[in-house]
């Protein structure tokens, strides 16, 4: 597992990127954050498909169908779950990575994707509308928990030099979940009556590759040494992760961190809520989370169909030109991570909502002034700014803004933020969209400058930095300054002597455990 060393301009050693790396990011993506994407977009195309499944059960069971209205609020009852069960999943996040860990978390919670897939391939089988809504539940409750453990997982894990690529792989593969689904749901493939169990289904392979590979791979660093006190294991785990020459100087900074906290114990969601050293980064947290679901994404997407049709767009062709925009989604996830750790966070956030805004205000006048040609490109500019930054980054800097006692709880707040809000525009936007007609874009356009604000005058840039730098950075705005720098003197006082051989980290950590 050796690597090549590279130096930092400062002269301290940084990261470059291993296989290991590498293989841990794509397999928890894969495996996790690409089942969200996927199944966003899966009850889009056999839409028609499951609804005449529901009517054709209710005509079995009771002899009458479903009317217009009941039908609709039985296939809204199937796409909203999904949210419902994302929103369960992320209050249980801070629970499950303090007990299991963040890849322990990962490996056991496969089992609800298999138990999904099963609900929903057997559906149609079992005559059972049932077991798709309660599938596409248990789907969202794992969305819920992975969608906040995969960043986790991938900033703790990865060199600071690296954190900000690693972190928005899980949105890459959002996207290309998204992108997989469009693509299958084509008539061609699996856009047909018969195929659609399958569909729905087909989430279990990627899955089954991720329990097959991700637990022969170490779990984080940070957990074993800062929570679980477990030396020995976070040198095997650096020692896959790194190589032998810099593992000494990350081990003195994990333990930099443990010596800042005032507990080792993982703060609840109450405790991170009153605890006034983190206030700032708690209120970044609700701000960017809230303007990611709120800044009109979400309802760009369901619309986008009827947006393309009014351009004119042939109806048959409308699924290939959403594949377009799926594409499109991709391409501007990769130009996010690929450029990250160059441009830093703060442009990726700032350019991303700030571009979606004008976009928002593009499409409200191109409806008043019937430019259809302009809506469409209004709907891609929407969702490649949104794909670039604000798709990934607030899941990547809800890592960075918190030590490793108060992440689980801010994932907690995060997650359940996103989800509540996800859900929200859901049921709000088609009320106002009749009360607001065109003017209703408007609204995302004032959330998106309103959060792009609030990044470039609050949020610093956490680009290559470690998580106690960035403590200290908040520290003056959060009246801590003090106290920090007086937590962090003795920390440095208490860094590890640089011996060589990983038995004298061993033996020093032990030694002055034995002093406390």
């Amino acid at each position: 597992m050796a690597e090549e060393v590279l130096l930092a301009e400062d002269g301290k050693c940084v990261g470059s990127l291993t296989k290991s790396l590498l293989a841990v990011a794509f397999l928890s993506s894969f495996g996790s954050s690409m089942l969200y994407g996927y199944n966003l977009a899966v009850v889009n195309s056999p839409a028609e498909y499951i609804k005449a499944f529901y009517n054709q059960t209710m005509i079995a069971r009771n002899g009458t169908g479903l009317d217009d209205k009941k039908l609709t609020l039985f296939y809204s009852a199937t796409v909203s779950v999904f949210a419902i069960g994302g929103m369960v999943g992320s209050l249980m996040v801070g629970i499950l990575v303090t007990r299991f860990g963040r890849k322990g978390t990962l490996v056991r919670i496969t089992c609800l994707v298999f138990i999904a897939g099963a609900f929903m391939g057997f559906s149609r089988t079992f005559g059972s509308p049932e077991m798709i809504i309660v599938g596409r539940f248990i789907t969202g409750v794992h969305s819920g928990i992975s969608l906040s453990v995969v960043p986790m997982y991938l900033g703790e894990i990865a060199p600071k030099n690296l954190r900000g690529f690693l972190g928005l792989v899980p949105s890459i593969f959002i996207c290309l979940g998204v992108f997989i689904a469009q693509i299958l749901g084509l008539h061609e493939l699996l856009g047909k009556e018969e195929h659609w169990p399958l569909f729905l289904s087909l989430v279990v392979i990627p899955t089954m590759f991720q329990l097959m590979l991700l637990p022969w791979f170490p779990e984080s660093p940070r957990y074993l040494l800062i929570e679980k006190r477990n030396v020995h294991a976070t040198i095997t785990a650096l020692k896959w992760y790194r190589s032998k020459v810099n593992i000494q100087a990350e081990i003195e900074e994990m333990q930099e961190e443990q010596r800042s906290m005032s507990s080792v114990q993982t703060v609840s969601v109450i405790g991170l809520l009153k605890d006034r050293s983190v206030r700032w980064q708690v209120i970044t947290i609700v701000v960017v989370n809230i303007g990611m679901q709120l800044s009109g994404i979400d309802a760009i997407w369901f619309y986008t169909n009827t947006i393309f049709e009014n351009a004119g767009i042939p109806v048959p062709q409308i699924q290939y030109t959403t594949v377009g925009t799926g594409a499109i989604e991709v391409i501007a996830g990769c130009v996010g991570c690929f450029t990250i750790e160059r441009l830093g966070r703060r442009p990726l956030m700032i350019g991303g909502f700030t571009f979606m805004g004008i976009c928002c205000a593009g499409i409200t006048l191109s409806l008043m002034f019937q430019s259809h040609y302009i809506s469409v490109a209004c709907v891609v500019g929407i969702i490649a700014g949104f794909c670039i930054g604000p798709a990934g980054v607030p899941f990547l800097i809800t890592a960075e803004l918190f030590k490793q006692s108060h992440r689980p709880a801010a994932y907690t707040v995060a997650g359940c933020l996103n989800w509540l809000s996800n859900f929200t525009i859901g049921f709000v936007f088609p009320f106002l969209q009749m009360s607001a007609g065109a003017y209703c874009y408007l609204v995302f356009f004032g959330v998106c400058m309103a959060v792009a604000a609030y990044v470039f005058f609050i949020v610093p840039e956490t680009k290559n930095k470690t998580f106690v730098e960035i403590s200290q950075m908040f520290a003056a705005r959060n009246g801590m300054l003090e106290e920090e720098s007086s937590e962090l003197g003795v920390a440095k006082n208490l860094k590890l002597a640089k011996m060589n051989g990983y038995g004298a980290v061993d033996l020093e950590y032990e030694v002055m455990e034995k002093k406390k």
